[in-house]
């Protein structure tokens, strides 16, 4: 909207909870931001439907008090996020307001801060210089941010090809400042500041193009990076029922994952959940670079008693900051916790509209929403040549742990991991309770990850995956077997089936959290552990009863489980691994 066109205003209409209705003078456009004057208090909210002079408003603030007659201001805009340097190590809402500067204990109605600190100075340096020709996304220099260097870009806005007319010279500058002159083929000026202002539900396509993925995305999780591996650029979702450790797998990932970024969208959770990433992200070591984890992360914060409004934008706000991020040629990994939450959100807004409903109630387009949002995620390789990744993970919180249900599946269509948390596996204290049977990654189809994977581990090593799986498939089927016809009703080779794949469930697919080793396995380690365990299922052994099975593999796996805990070649392990052999050969045939 430029400086002589005339706002756009109207009247409540209408209020159903945080819907209203707006009868408006003049036009309006889908997903444009308004404001509504309620005393001295103006509350932010964003068209949802327009029906000629009326238009549906989704309030992100509560609607009490609210009465019909209000005025509503139209801001000609849609709902947009502030980039610039200082966004690491924030905490926002979902509309991009600093929690760490708002005032008392609760969130005050339409109190609104600044998402970047207007006064605080950068150390700029120039990467662009004049007489170059830039579009979108380029850099045009870089600061320092918690010692990631954070590109200062042509605005993701501007469209065509301009020329670069004046940078600043190596200072000192505030993110308002001009740093930049740039001019258009007409010879008409623009200045560039470190701050831009892009729609959060637009996505950035300023790339030269967006690659199928095909690098393995190292989480320190085995059943993650052996079984059923994610790739830089990936997507992949966590479904389970409550209490299976989704919170708590998403926050491994999040500290162990090989990204230079991480955004945490705490979307709809209960808030006593995300006080714990406000109190435990500021006291982790970073295990990458050795500094606070929290310096390289930003979160995003809608607990489940927010507005349901706020929790759709927060998942586009962050997934926003992550595309930002990304153009600066960075790997950024984004964790959505739980996008049932954002569903549940659409279908209050939908029912609220008496539109049409779907399966369960959500919307029609729900998979097409889902779909859209995950198609956002993706590695790039940028106009400049580098490359940028978003690999997002979502959590999924079916109810009763049903995965029917319309978001699971909707989600199953899109994203190419699916990490299905088992409560089986969670009651039994197997953790992490990822089932190995249920769960898939699609991405070990692709044969430019079947090359990387034997290139970068080792020859052959995709067909060794595929034999743990294999050995897994058939301990399940011989554990019901003996479920039904008891220990005496199968025979020894049935038991050595069932204890083999014990051996791979408890030393690969178990890790322990609480353990300074166990809890990051680096992809040299899972290597080693993987041929240990083939080894061990591999080595013929003889027993005369089933008795002597159960004591024998407990011996075996405890050995194991002991080198799991110890350094790779220290004292302890070699220890434990002399104790291995020793076990082996006393039944080996």
């Amino acid at each position: 909207m430029t400086a002589t066109q005339q706002h756009t205003t109207g009247r409540v209409n209408g209020i159903i909870s945080n819907l209203v209705l707006v009868e408006v003078d003049g036009p309006v456009s889908q997903n444009e931001i308004c404001f509504i004057q309620h005393g001295d208090t103006s509350l932010m909210a964003e068209v949802i439907k327009v029906m000629g002079n009326k238009a549906s408003v989704q309030v992100f603030e509560s609607t009490r008090g609210l009465r019909p007659g209000m005025a509503v201001r139209f801001e000609g805009h849609m709902l947009e996020a502030t980039f610039g340097p200082g966004i690491l190590s924030c905490n926002y809402d979902g509309l991009m307001h600093d929690l760490n500067t708002m005032t008392g204990i609760f969130l005050q109605r339409g109190d609104y801060t600044s998402a970047l600190d207007l006064e605080k100075e950068w150390s700029f340096e120039p990467l662009a210089k004049a007489g170059d020709e830039v579009t979108a996304a380029h850099w045009l220099g870089q600061v320092d941010e918690n010692g990631i260097d954070h590109k200062i870009m042509v605005p993701f806005k501007m469209q065509g090809r301009y020329t670069v007319d004046k940078v600043m010279e190596a200072g000192q500058y505030k993110v308002q400042d001009t740093i930049a002159v740039l001019k258009d083929e007409r010879g008409t000026e623009y200045k560039v500041s470190m701050l831009q202002k892009f729609p959060v539900k637009k996505a950035v396509k300023a790339y030269r193009e967006k690659p199928r993925p095909s690098k393995l995305l190292e989480t320190g999780v085995r059943t993650i990076d052996t079984l059923n591996p994610m790739v830089e650029g990936g997507t992949g979702f966590i479904p389970g029922p409550f209490g299976s450790g989704k919170t708590v797998l998403q926050q491994a990932i999040s500290k162990q994952a090989e990204a230079d970024v991480v955004i945490v969208a705490a979307c709809g959770e209960r808030a006593n959940e995300v006080v714990d990433l406000f109190v435990e992200f500021p006291e982790l070591e970073d295990p990458w670079t050795g500094r606070k984890l929290m310096e390289r992360t930003t979160i995003i914060a809608n607990t489940s008693n927010m507005p349901v409004a706020a929790r759709e934008a927060s998942v586009y706000t962050a997934m926003s900051i992550a595309e930002y991020y990304r153009s600066m040629g960075l790997k950024v990994l984004l964790l959505a916790d739980s996008t049932s939450r954002w569903a549940q959100a659409l279908r209050e807004m939908s029912n609220r509209m008496e539109e049409l409903p779907g399966p369960d109630a959500f919307p029609m387009d729900l998979p097409a929403i889902i779909s859209n949002f995950y198609a956002r995620a993706g590695m790039v390789h940028l106009n400049n040549g580098a490359t940028g990744s978003i690999t997002f993970i979502g959590t999924v919180s079916p109810a009763g742990g049903n995965l029917k249900e319309p978001v699971t599946e909707s989600t199953k269509k899109v994203a190419r991991c699916f990490y299905a948390l088992s409560q089986s596996r969670a009651d039994s204290k197997r953790y992490p309770a990822i089932d190995p049977i249920e769960s898939y990654s699609k991405y070990l189809e692709y044969p430019e990850l079947q090359r990387t994977l034997n290139e970068q581990i080792e020859e052959d090593w995709t067909r060794k995956v595929d034999e743990l799986k294999n050995i897994l498939l058939r301990g399940k089927e011989a554990a019901e077997q003996i479920n039904i016809l008891g220990d005496d009703g199968v025979s020894i080779d049935t038991h050595l089936v069932f204890w083999r794949s014990e051996v791979v469930d408890e030393i690969i697919l178990q890790q322990n959290a609480f353990d300074e080793v166990d809890a990051r396995t680096p992809m040299d380690r899972q290597q080693y552990l993987v041929n240990k365990v083939l080894e061990v299922v591999a080595t013929p052994l003889g027993f005369e009863s089933y008795e002597e099975i159960n004591p024998y593999f407990k011996r075996v796996i405890n050995a194991m489980k002991q080198m799991n805990y110890s350094e790779l070649e220290s004292e302890s392990f070699n220890k434990n691994r002399k104790e291995l052999e020793e076990t082996l050969a006393e039944r080996k045939v």
